[in-house]
């Protein structure tokens, strides 16, 4: 239990800092003009990433690029490991080679923080409210190096800080990091929302239905990310010298939802790219123009829009849970241990099996992630619900939360096990 609270104090030590990091400014930014344009780019791509940043975007603070660069080098690393024999050989060499492939990570996110800090420097520069307000007091190279530096430096932190909350506190660190973000603008959200009702914009009933569908979703989530489909694996009994080992029977767990986020996050990001380029480049300034027809089609609610997000979220979750699970590997390994999938002949039967099984599980994750993330988006176009109450937050929250009381009970476990081991320890001696 102490460990446990050690580990605990030392995760809430950790996320104050970070809180703490999203509140210095980058040098050289009017405060002021940054938030009015942040309020009217808000349903852009900058209000996602500024959900997702904790509001750290939207102050432009040094933590503005956040954990994103990250974990986009984590995929990229991930999606190389099927396309490079050299990192496929690298992934199977245990911890050895799972710690070059975290050097790999942190190379490329260096990388990736410099040139996203450099493009967001140069962007920074070119915003204008109100069409003739700079954002940036004194632009200008000094501006740019300093912001890149200051930006690449706060990733890196971060960065730091996400690895030390998954070796010493609780739960994975670049959850966490994402997940206190989404946590520190829900009271504003719900504050927005019940100004809603207040105003007489919506009506008091339909404030309560709408609570009621949030709880429902929740439930809802909360028993499709933890649903799993089982494969029976059977170990034949060996009998070596006088002894016989195996016959045991265990399970193979497969999780419905095997891409977790990872689908809406990218699917949002590829739609709302679009609107963020035209706002930057000035707006839409004729009718028939092509900006005026990608604003009106590529809207929240609209028909086009909603049939690219589910089509884009299904595409991504097939495809990342391909990159992650392998169903071949996994049928090699468990014919190396001698274990076998019930009624299935080891090797290419076993692999064709799972994967049969991979692919129903998956499109059934697939529409389910996409059901969530739809039904939001309604809400937001039709009744101003604000975007912190999306679907991709409303998944991250529970997803984290479920992988925290999990880590909690199994350190109390072992803990428990621990002190078991002890006492008969204690009880062999005496």
């Amino acid at each position: 239990m102490k460990s446990l609270l050690r580990r605990f104090y030392f995760l809430i030590l950790i996320l104050i800092v970070y809180r703490v990091g999203t509140y210095i400014p980058l040098p050289g930014i009017d405060s002021e003009l940054l938030s009015q344009l942040v309020k009217e780019k808000g349903a852009s791509i900058l209000g996602m990433f500024n959900m997702f940043t904790g509001g750290a975007l939207g102050r432009m603070s040094i933590f503005a690029l956040n954990i994103m660069p990250y974990i986009t080098s984590s995929i990229v690393i991930q999606l190389f490991t099927v396309l490079s024999p050299q990192l496929a050989l690298l992934k199977k060499e245990g911890d050895l080679g799972r710690q070059k492939m975290g050097q790999y990570t942190r190379y490329l996110t260096i990388f990736l923080a410099l040139f996203q800090g450099y493009g967001l420097a140069v962007g920074l520069e070119n915003m204008t409210v109100s069409g003739s307000l700079h954002v940036v007091s004194s632009p200008g190279w000094i501006f740019r190096l300093t912001a890149t530096m200051c930006l690449m430096g706060g990733t890196v932190l971060i960065m730091w800080l996400a690895e030390q909350i998954t070796a010493k506190g609780i739960g994975n660190g670049s959850s966490m990091i994402i997940f206190s973000g989404i946590v520190a603008g829900l009271p504003s959200a719900l504050a927005a929302l019940f100004d809603l009702g207040r105003s007489g914009a919506v009506s008091g009933g339909f404030m309560f239905i709408m609570l009621m569908i949030c709880v429902v979703m929740v439930c809802f989530v909360v028993f499709m990310e933890m649903a799993q489909r089982k494969l029976l694996i059977n170990y034949p009994k060996r009998q070596i010298g006088r002894k016989i080992y195996g016959g045991d029977s265990t399970h193979m767990p497969l999780k419905l939802n095997t891409a977790g986020v990872i689908g809406p996050i990218f699917a949002s990001s590829l739609l709302l790219f679009p609107s963020t380029l035209i706002g930057f480049m000035g707006g839409v300034e004729k009718v028939d123009s092509w900006q005026y027809i990608v604003m009106t089609n590529l809207g929240h609610g609209k028909i086009l829009y909603l049939t690219l997000y589910v089509s884009l979220i299904i595409f991504f979750s097939f495809f990342y849970t391909a990159v992650v699970f392998n169903p071949e590997e996994t049928a090699e390994n468990l014919r190396k241990a001698g274990a076998v999938v019930t009624g299935r002949r080891p090797g290419a039967n076993t692999a064709d099996y799972i994967n049969y099984v991979l692919i129903r599980i998956t499109t059934v994750g697939a529409l389910y992630v996409a059901a969530i993330c739809v039904i939001p988006e309604i809400l937001i176009s039709k009744y101003a619900v604000p975007f912190y109450l999306g679907g991709t937050s409303l998944l991250i929250i529970v997803s984290v939360v479920i992988d925290l009381f999990q880590q909690i009970q199994t350190n109390l476990l072992s803990d428990r096990y621990g002190n078991y081991m002890k006492k008969y320890s204690a009880l062999g001696k005496n």
